[in-house]
């Protein structure tokens, strides 16, 4: 006498549909068990293993290497990176290791330029004895308000502003040809519009091992900063 309270068979569950009986048990336990490996090979995929070796093999040397990539990215400072002088000689920015630096992108004809370069030589003079430096960078990609060339921007700097910390190589700072430690100092600090370099005198505090610890808009001026280079220096 069959029971009242049967059940559907598993395979009529899974399927969405009324039992199948052509199906055999032999058949549907088979194709349980190759679902069942189908699960656990992307089980084991997610944890970074799997018995199948030709794809995972490929697939665990990707991983590792992402992830190599990603730690050496992380680990990178601004101490591995070479630039030029406004006098056109490589500059290694290791020999700063061990300094709190700001670095910024300046220009000779902005409405931001008086106030900005007497501030940073002000606060240079005032702390560049404590292990403190400026690095500018030349930049012509807003208004066009650094078209001079290397030796008049050097000139403008260090007669008009008596600018006595390092000037560096024209460069751009957004675009196709973004400088090397450009691309490193927007992907280290983020900020509003993406990465992107708003205006002139965009400023980043560099703290002694190299990293970045802090970026500021072209409106924040460098006596605002003053209290933050303060507190990197005395770390």
């Amino acid at each position: 006498m069959a029971s009242s309270s049967s059940y559907a068979p598993f395979s009529a569950i899974f399927n969405g549909s009324r039992p199948n009986p052509s199906v055999k048990p032999a058949a549907f336990l088979a194709s349980s068990l190759k679902f069942s490996t189908v699960i656990s090979n992307f089980a084991n995929l997610s944890n970074g293993f799997s018995l199948k070796s030709p794809i995972n093999l490929g697939y665990l040397f990707k991983s590792r290497y992402f992830n190599v990539q990603a730690r050496a990215a992380a680990e990178k400072t601004v101490h591995d990176f070479t630039v030029k002088d406004i006098d056109g000689n490589d500059v290694s920015l290791n020999k700063f290791k061990g300094k709190v630096m700001l670095i910024v992108n300046v220009a000779s004809r902005c409405g931001l330029t008086s106030s900005n370069y007497s501030e940073l030589s002000h606060l240079y003079e005032k702390y560049k004895s404590q292990g403190f430096e400026i690095l500018a960078f030349p930049c012509n990609q807003f208004g066009g308000q650094e078209p001079g060339s290397n030796p008049e921007i050097k000139q403008f700097a260090c007669t008009r502003f008596k600018a006595e910390f390092p000037i560096f190589d024209k460069v751009d700072v957004n675009g196709p040809s973004t400088a090397p430690i450009y691309e490193f100092l927007k992907s280290n600090a983020g900020g509003f519009l993406g990465g992107l370099i708003k205006w002139n005198f965009e400023k980043f505090l560099i703290d002694k091992k190299g990293k970045v610890v802090e970026r500021y808009p072209p409106t924040t001026s460098p006596f605002q900063i003053e209290k933050d280079i303060k507190k990197l220096l005395a770390a």
